[in-house]
């Protein structure tokens, strides 16, 4: 079972994956358009830049190649950027998508906190 925090009376999932993850699916749970916020999000250039610079910090496997090649695309209107194909295409370790129960979106605090950000 997922352990939760609650912020301005909402739960929000924490899940244990070399430290504490959190649920962006839980963040954006009642907002107009739910579900479509994390996929405008990925969309974002400022996201991609952000993701991209995180991953390098962070991550000695991330795919630089297959970053280059997103980041080239962000900004058209026809750019849509899934979780599984961003951890696919640059191998990144910061945000993933699960399926099933307790499934979702979860991401590493710092990149959770950009999403609750923006």
């Amino acid at each position: 079972m997922a352990k939760t925090i609650t912020v301005q009376g909402k739960e929000v999932s924490l899940v244990s994956k070399d430290g504490n993850f959190i649920s962006l699916t839980d963040i954006d749970a009642g907002f107009d358009g739910e579900g479509a916020h994390i996929e405008n999000w990925m969309r974002n250039r400022n996201t991609v830049e952000f993701l991209g610079v995180w991953e390098r910090v962070h991550n000695p496997n991330f795919n630089s190649v297959g970053f280059d090649g997103i980041f080239q695309q962000t900004g058209l209107n026809r750019f849509k950027l899934s979780v599984k194909k961003w951890k696919n295409e640059t191998k990144a370790i910061g945000i993933y998508a699960k399926a099933g129960r307790y499934g979702g979106t979860y991401a590493h605090p710092d990149i959770a906190f950009n999403f609750a950000y923006w």
